[in-house]
């Protein structure tokens, strides 16, 4: 088996705000795993909020990355409980977690989906739109119609001007995203305008740590249902939330990939959570492999590799403001230019 890995830039189409930062490019880790005659390849994202980089992820894999993978590619489940137990970054997990899985479809000449048994229908996914002026905002809309669902970053001072703007060019449905920006006294104050607005949901209001807030803003008679993102990391996390939360945001690049996230979704289900499945801004690559569960969650939210201008793999379609997955063996991607 040949292991390899590769940093790889991610550069946005527009400066992208949330509550905490603002990025012109991301980095992200593409490792590849050939063997039998066979590549695989799976992507990972740093969870900045923790600590990761790229290039920590990248020592991460060239020193025990090989010993995770084992010496049976196709033991998934095997592969799974070693991640799980390793303490390395959970970007790296995920990358090395959608190798395997790619490179077992491709072996089988089957899509990861039909591997796990689900059908390919997702539901619609939302756009995000990070964080400017009320005319950027409304502009940024006006460049990305066709979607059902748009989620807005909030946490500035015009939130709900923009919103309103958004409100008079679409009605589309609209989440929004605090990013742990806001306080409960803002949030009760806000409520009855989000309501009029036509707000479906809020997610991660409150910082991670604030449960008090979660737990006082749960008791107000009006209030949006909450998902939690940055609050809810790995299976460990969920039954925790159920306490005070409606829902929680799934990503790949927090959990450690394919396997864990499907855990997190059985819990959630049996603990009656309602799942978003998320992500960080990824290429096609990584969102594809977040997207082969797309049929198990609640809501959607994968657009990460909608945000970029300078997109490294193609295959993964868009149709009517929903993801299409390939029919192709693995995850279906092939790098951008090449012949599929």
């Amino acid at each position: 088996m040949d292991l390899t890995c590769r940093t790889s830039t991610l550069h946005l189409r527009d400066t992208f705000t949330i509550a905490r930062s603002s990025v012109d490019t991301e980095q992200v880790l593409v490792v590849t795993v050939d063997a039998g005659g066979v590549r695989g390849s799976g992507e990972g994202s740093p969870v900045g909020y923790w600590g990761e980089s790229v290039a920590s992820m990248a020592d991460a894999v060239a020193v025990d990355g090989a010993a995770l993978l084992g010496d049976d590619l196709r033991d998934l489940e095997g592969i799974a409980r070693r991640l799980r137990a390793w303490d390395g970054p959970q970007g790296a997990k995920m990358a090395l977690d959608g190798a395997a899985h790619d490179w077992v479809g491709r072996s089988y000449g089957l899509p990861v989906w039909r591997l796990l048994g689900l059908s390919r229908r997702l539901p619609p996914t939302s756009f995000t739109i990070g964080i400017s002026s009320v005319e950027e905002t409304v502009a940024r809309v006006r460049r990305a119609p066709g979607f059902e669902v748009y989620k807005v970053k909030v946490g500035g001072p015009d939130d709900v001007e923009r919103l309103a703007g958004i409100r008079s060019v679409t009605g589309a449905r609209l989440r929004i995203d605090g990013n742990e920006g806001w306080t409960l006294d803002g949030a009760r104050e806000l409520l009855p305008r989000l309501r009029e607005l036509g707000v479906e949901m809020i997610e991660q209001p409150f910082p991670a740590a604030d449960l008090d807030s979660s737990a006082r803003y749960r008791e107000l008679p009006d209030r949006l249902p909450v998902f939690v993102d940055e609050g809810c990391r790995d299976l460990a996390s969920v039954p925790a939330v159920a306490g005070y939360a409606d829902g929680i945001v799934v990503k790949l690049a927090k959990c450690g990939g394919i396997r864990e996230a499907q855990r997190m979704l059985a819990a959630a289900a049996a603990l009656d959570l309602r799942v978003m499945l998320g992500c960080m801004i990824e290429s096609q690559l990584g969102i594809a492999q977040a997207a082969q569960l797309g049929a198990l969650a609640d809501l959607v939210d994968l657009d990460g590799h909608l945000l970029i201008s300078d997109e490294p793999f193609t295959g993964l379609g868009l149709v009517d403001g929903r993801l299409v997955l390939p029919d192709a063996p693995g995850l279906g991607l092939v790098p951008a230019g090449a012949a599929a």
